[in-house]
């Protein structure tokens, strides 16, 4: 009963309330939003380019895909121009089919033209090492529902690495390897929601220089880990992909080649 009164005193209070209250709603500058991470396995002779084209409207609106004008990889080495297009039509997805080889060696450059501006970005393929387990734990964290999975390899002693994990679910974690260089090293990934027996997951790992390593813990630690790499972010978190025709505009996200290896767990 006393609950019963509490809700009708509330929806009083409310309808007498004539005053209007506007509330201006941020508005951010409409940019260009680029998911160009290139994953390559190194085992096969042809790698699919894709990079996914977005435009990133006022601050409740959703995004949309962006029309490029042009948009290529260059293999600067050799001045080899690879050519991407837009697959399906009205996607904003660029794509190419190209020898994983020739995308190893040497610096890459990723130049497009969007709305008559230019922008570009330059970057080199990044190693890393296989996984040497994947498999479930046992424990938890705070509310007993989560599903751990514990992540074993063994970190190239002869080079500084950083590492990018992605456990599906647009879940991410990047780690260097400062403090345990040429060893193997384990930790455990938790699954705040928990996941249900049966359920297969897609894990990776990939290599990425210091740079993407920064990018992406900015990005991690502002979504509160779940956050993919090339999805709005709370703030702005500038990548390396720059306008060259006017540079305050740049735009977001990151260009980046990454050696990848991919396991898969069963959930028990």
């Amino acid at each position: 009963m006393n609950k019963f009164f509490v809700i009708l005193a509330a929806l009083f209070v409310i309808l007498a309330c004539e005053d209007v209250i506007e509330v201006d709603v941020p508005k951010d500058t409409t940019r260009l939003s680029i998911d160009a991470l290139i994953r390559l396995n190194t085992d096969s002779q042809t790698t699919r380019l894709q990079v996914r084209a977005n435009e990133t409207t006022s601050f409740f609106e959703e995004i949309g895909p962006a029309l490029l004008n042009r948009i290529q990889i260059v293999v600067t080495s050799t001045n080899t121009i690879i050519d991407l297009v837009e697959e399906p039509l009205g996607s904003g997805i660029y794509v190419a089919d190209w020898s994983t080889e020739e995308l190893i060696e040497g610096e890459l450059l990723l130049t497009l033209d969007y709305n008559n501006e230019q922008y570009e970005a330059r970057n080199t393929f990044v190693p890393t090492v296989p996984f040497d387990a994947l498999r479930q734990g046992e424990g938890t964290l705070f509310s007993g529902d989560e599903t751990e999975i514990i992540v074993s390899y063994t970190d190239d002693p002869d080079r500084i690495d950083f590492y990018l994990f992605d456990f599906d679910f647009n879940e991410f974690l990047v780690s260097e390897d400062t403090f345990y260089q040429g060893q193997a090293f384990e930790f455990s990934y938790f699954y705040e929601d928990g996941l249900k027996p049966g359920k297969e997951l897609t894990i990776s790992i990939m290599g990425v220089n210091e740079g993407f390593y920064n990018y992406m813990n900015q990005l991690i630690v502002q979504s509160g880990g779940d956050q993919g790499p090339f999805q709005t972010p709370a703030a702005t978190v500038k990548g390396n992909i720059i306008n060259t025709t006017a540079p305050n505009n740049f735009a977001l996200g990151y260009f980046a080649i990454s050696q990848e290896f991919i396991d898969t767990i069963i959930i028990e």
